[in-house]
């Protein structure tokens, strides 16, 4: 019969020898099996755990690594924290219900009124709305700079600053930051570099490897990978996520569901096979619209006409990832829409959409979809134009995704 001591021995985390590779990582760091030894990662759909006896009871509840109750701690949902951190090559990782709610949870841990964030005015149109009106209601200022350029990025540091936030590639337009020369400004004035990885995944790109302080996930995207979940998570030091985000996620609640958590486990087993596969369709894809007439420009880290080609293939392991985007020549912005939407309309194969990271390829345009809530200025400044589109190339022959666009990109109006 098994004891009480034996369920505590077998809860701990599965040991694995040293220097396993990421795509070894990915399919096997999780919490030890339990007594019926299972290969594949049991999910726990439990909201409490019984406890023997009251006095048990109350250690576990004053010991946060206990399982209590799942709002604190779930055998899956740390299963997903433990193979993020693995693969990211972090201490600790703490998982949430989205992306923006694990950038929530950061900002909750870290800043207070007062407090001064520099951020990428290229990221995530949500993440702007999240840093530029939400936490500026509770006394926090943020300092928008140009993705690229590091200049602006020191000149914005003053004595308040607490976080430089980026996004590396950025959506939609795989601007490409350097982490390293960000981590060592963040550094020099006392605050912490976060870097949102989202497009590369740690498949391909390992922020912390760079300096990075805390990587930001929206495990929607490409850890799940056949878009069928939200989940979220930071990945960084123990003493952060267990001490200083640990505390904030028991109290406000942002957890994972663990049916979630089962299923990004699930889909981090295929992560690096599918990141390289989808970022050698995207790569076809990007070369053939840089081909087309009608297309003023493509927006892709793989391609040697890219801004910051050589710096992505040094940070992303020699890959463009596989989220591009493409200007239609235009010679207005209603034109310019009018154009993007007929481009949108006529394929029959992609889905039009405004999630990624998905196996089915997905086309949408970003000015009224994720950057459709910014003021026209705030577009402006972020590059997003009404003849932008994006694509999130998944694994479908790349042929196949080519002929969708051609229905719309050979049959626009002069």
């Amino acid at each position: 019969m098994t004891t009480w001591d034996d369920e505590s021995r077998r809860i701990a985390r599965a040991a694995l020898p040293e220097g396993l590779r990421r795509e070894t990582l990915a399919v096997r760091t999780a919490l030890a099996p339990s007594q019926h030894g299972e290969n594949s990662e049991a999910l726990f759909l439990t909201s409490a755990y019984v406890q023997p006896d009251a006095a048990t009871m109350a250690r576990r509840f004053a010991d946060s690594e206990d399982f209590t109750y799942s709002r604190t701690s779930n055998p899956t949902v740390r299963s997903l924290e433990a193979r993020l951190a693995a693969m990211e090559g972090t201490q600790a990782a703490i998982a949430t219900s989205s992306g923006m709610s694990a950038i929530l949870l950061l900002g909750m841990g870290l800043l207070k009124s007062g407090d001064h964030v520099i951020c990428s005015r290229s990221v995530f149109g949500s993440t702007i709305t999240l840093f530029a009106k939400e936490f500026a209601k509770f006394g926090v200022r943020t300092t928008f700079v140009s993705q690229t350029d590091l200049s602006e990025w020191r000149a914005a540091l003053d004595t308040t600053t607490r976080l430089m936030f980026a996004e590396t590639p950025t959506n939609p337009l795989t601007d490409v930051c350097d982490i390293r020369a960000l981590a060592d400004f963040a550094h020099e004035a006392g605050a912490l570099l976060v870097v949102d990885n989202s497009l590369c995944s740690p498949a391909l790109q390992r922020p912390a490897e760079h300096g990075a302080d805390i990587v930001v996930h929206s495990g929607t995207k490409y850890l799940d990978g056949q878009g069928r979940v939200m989940a979220g998570a930071l990945a960084g030091s123990s003493r952060l996520m267990k001490e200083v985000f640990g505390p904030v996620m028991r109290a406000a609640g942002m957890v994972l569901s663990p049916f979630n958590a089962w299923v990004v486990l699930k889909g981090m087993e295929t992560l690096d096979l599918r990141m390289r596969a989808q970022s050698a369709n995207a790569l076809q894809v990007a070369q053939w619209l840089e081909q087309q007439p009608e297309v003023a420009r493509v927006y892709f880290p793989a391609l040697a006409s890219h801004p910051q080609h050589a710096l992505a293939m040094r940070q992303q392991s020699g890959l463009g990832g596989a989220l591009l985007s493409f200007d239609l020549r235009a010679a207005s912005p209603e034109v310019a829409r009018t154009k993007a939407f007929h481009v949108i309309d006529r394929t029959r194969v992609l889905s039009i959409a405004t999630n990624l990271g998905d196996t089915k390829s997905i086309i949408t345009h970003p000015a009224t979809t994720s950057h459709g809530r910014l003021t026209e200025d705030q577009r402006r400044a972020a590059g997003i134009g009404q003849g932008l589109v994006r694509l999130a190339v998944g694994l479908e022959h790349p042929l196949d995704v080519i002929d969708d666009l051609e229905r719309g990109l050979s049959t626009l109006a002069p």
